[in-house]
């Protein structure tokens, strides 16, 4: 039997204190937030509390907020969030964070509670560009190792910035700008009569 949401909340808000910076239910989940600087002591309090044992750390990503609620979010642009799980409670509790610096977001690294963050918060450098800070070997995991930016951030380009191919002649793998030609991919149904006319592409 699952531990009940609400006293799954009651013990959290109990260990954590004022670690805490926020934490709700809603879609039968509990979510809490905790400010970066106090993120580690917060992580080893969910895992080692006797009424929480938190053991696995199932899952952590980034989030880029910009551009949320059409614009008007005005919190931190970037946040891993973290989701664990206690076998001996059966219980899941997801772990919001945000990072301080939007120009240079920074979080504490978790490898040392749980030893499966280490490829998820590599994912999340290579994918959003968060740094975290103590990971053992923080490098690109699904990028190739001369990738220019993070793909996942909102202001990434969808074509990329440039594209690489096998050059037969040099025998090698070459970058080169993107070659992709811009489609028209608005449904016709949905287009105005003058719709894009301005940018060249054709009507009907």
């Amino acid at each position: 039997m699952s531990l009940p949401p609400d006293q799954l909340q009651a013990r959290v808000e109990a260990a954590l204190g004022e670690a805490v910076s926020k934490i709700v239910y809603a879609f039968d989940e509990v979510t809490v937030t905790v400010p970066a600087a106090r993120l580690a002591e917060a992580m080893a309090r969910l895992r080692d509390d006797p009424a929480l044992r938190f053991a696995q750390l199932v899952d952590l990503c980034g989030v880029d907020w910009s551009g949320h609620g059409d614009g008007t979010w005005d919190g931190a642009r970037f946040c891993a969030v973290y989701h664990l799980l206690s076998l001996e409670h059966n219980a899941r509790l997801r772990v919001r964070c945000y990072a301080p610096d939007d120009d240079f977001p920074l979080l504490p690294s978790v490898t040392g509670i749980w030893a499966s963050a280490n490829w998820y918060e590599r994912e999340a450098f290579d994918l959003f560009g968060i740094v975290f800070e103590g990971h053992p070997d923080l490098r690109r995991i699904l990028t190739d190792y001369g990738f220019v930016g993070h793909p996942f951030r909102k202001d990434f380009p969808v074509t990329g910035y440039v594209e690489m191919r096998y050059d037969p002649d040099q025998k090698r793998v070459v970058y080169q700008p993107v070659t992709i030609e811009p489609r028209e991919v608005v449904p016709r149904v949905i287009r105005e009569d003058n719709y894009a006319d301005s940018e060249g592409f054709r009507k009907g």
